[in-house]
Formats: structure tokens, C-alpha cells, sequence
């Protein structure tokens, strides 16, 4: 059911709209390339089965979960452009 002018699905689009820009996100976010062999933060060695796990993998767990950690959400899109969805 839509509601206003909106077509019937319009709300199930955009959350698939939304669930497939952040897919897209995290995809190009991923590495790519040839695994280095140490990290290039703290230089530690990276085992030889974390660089075939993630192929193009420039840091080592310890410095990689210290990167995300800091690593805020995204803000994403507001595709309802309803008064509701711009109070979140």
C-alpha cells in the first residue's frame, strides 16, 4: 500500500534502492590487488591466510579492526523525503 501520490511498491523500491547503494558502498570499499606482505600501519607480518582470505589485504587484523572501530555509519539517503524520515 503507498500512501499520498505514491505508486503501490513505491516503499518496498526504496528500501531495496537503499539496500542496494549500500551493498554497492561496501563492495568498493573492499581491497583490491596484491596482498601485502606487512601491514602497512604497524608493519607486523600479515599471515599467509589472511592474504589469500582477502585478496588485496593492506593491514593486519589488529590495525584493521582499529580502522573500523573508528569508522562512523553512513548517513545513506533519504529517498521518502517525508517529514518522519528527515527526523531520524
Amino acid at each position: 500500500m503507498a500512501g499520498g501520490w505514491s505508486r503501490d511498491g513505491d516503499v518496498q523500491q526504496q528500501i531495496d534502492d537503499s539496500v542496494r547503494d549500500e551493498l554497492e558502498r561496501a563492495r568498493h570499499a573492499l581491497p583490491r590487488g596484491e596482498s601485502a606482505r606487512h601491514c602497512d600501519e604497524c608493519d607486523e607480518p600479515i599471515p599467509e591466510a589472511r592474504r589469500q582470505a582477502v585478496p588485496g589485504v593492506r593491514l593486519c587484523i589488529d590495525c584493521q579492526a582499529e580502522r573500523d572501530k573508528h569508522r562512523g555509519p553512513t548517513a545513506g539517503h533519504n529517498r521518502r523525503g517525508s517529514k518522519d524520515s528527515q527526523l531520524r
